[in-house]
């Protein structure tokens, strides 16, 4: 059904779990229904990935395709049904300073607890994908500032993501880092580290808590949560492995529907169809349902 928490509650206690950097795990959702399974297996926060609105919602690949009004709409989707936290992946945040000053309250009305916006050139590419370009420092900097000036909460945590490692190199990318904290950032996230030893820098030289990202196949090496919590990183990010599950598990029960003309063969990879109606909080509806029935007696 839907959310029970306030906004604002949400917003303080993800803001608290940042502060106590202890690695929380945030898989990533491109809808509702993969919010609703993030919450069933127990996790304590969601990621509003951009790439998994483009992938489900367009059918697209991570490329700025994604319009504000298409993740407003998804953002608050998603907030009708969770008492998680929403982290929401803004990209460039869709312009110059101006734009995102009206994104942050157009986001943080839908529903985020947080914002991460990147410092990449518009159209932006997924932080693993090669030929990125990021825009000057000063537009980096006045963008952060028009965010942290934008938000109505100050809880709403505004997290600053640099994709320079793949540009103009490790120290650049922590230089840049740097500047946005000295411009308000709540966090920072340095995409596409390359190694252990980098990985390990980043939270030890930079003052705000960061994010770490796992990408299955990506530039970065996949480090377990323990790991990255003794490193001292704050948020680990899994933003589209519920997809990429979700993708493997959908051609391969496809893929024997087809060849076999039934589902015979693979019907223990599918829900069943009580499980089904649980994840989407069915009886939750009919007890609803039932309390404005009309009386036609």
């Amino acid at each position: 059904m839907t959310a029970k928490t306030t906004l604002a509650e949400r917003r303080l206690a993800f803001r608290r779990t940042c502060e106590a950097r202890r690695a929380l795990i945030m898989p990533g959702a491109g809808n509702a229904l993969t919010a609703r399974i993030i919450d069933d297996a127990g996790f304590g926060a969601i990621y509003v990935t951009g790439a998994g609105i483009a992938n489900t919602y367009l059918g697209a690949p991570d490329l700025g395709l994604v319009t504000l009004t298409e993740l407003a709409a998804t953002t608050a989707a998603i907030a009708e049904i969770t008492d998680n936290p929403l982290v929401v992946d803004i990209d460039t945040g869709f312009g110059n300073a101006l734009n995102t000053w009206r994104t942050i309250r157009v986001i943080e009305r839908a529903g985020a607890a947080a914002v991460q916006i990147e410092d990449q050139v518009f159209p932006k590419k997924c932080g693993h994908f090669e030929g990125k370009a990021v825009i000057p420092l000063e537009e980096a900097v006045s963008k952060i500032h028009a965010a942290v000036d934008a938000r109505e909460d100050a809880n709403m945590l505004v997290i600053a993501r640099t994709d320079a490692r793949s540009v103009e190199g490790f120290e650049a990318a922590l230089d840049r880092a740097e500047a946005f904290i000295e411009a308000g950032a709540d966090l920072t996230f340095v995409e596409a580290p390359r190694d252990a030893e980098e990985l390990r820098a980043i939270p030890a030289r930079l003052s705000v808590p960061q994010v770490a990202n796992m990408v299955v196949g990506g530039k970065t090496p996949l480090t377990s949560q323990a790991d990255l919590e003794k490193m001292g990183y704050a948020v680990v990010l899994y933003a589209n492995t519920p997809l990429q599950a979700a993708m493997r598990a959908m051609s391969d029960v496809l893929a024997a529907l087809y060849r076999d003309g039934d589902v015979g063969g693979v019907i223990d990879r599918l829900a069943g169809f009580e499980e089904r109606q649980r994840i989407v909080a069915k009886a939750g509806y009919d007890a609803l349902d039932a309390r404005y029935a009309i009386d036609k007696k």
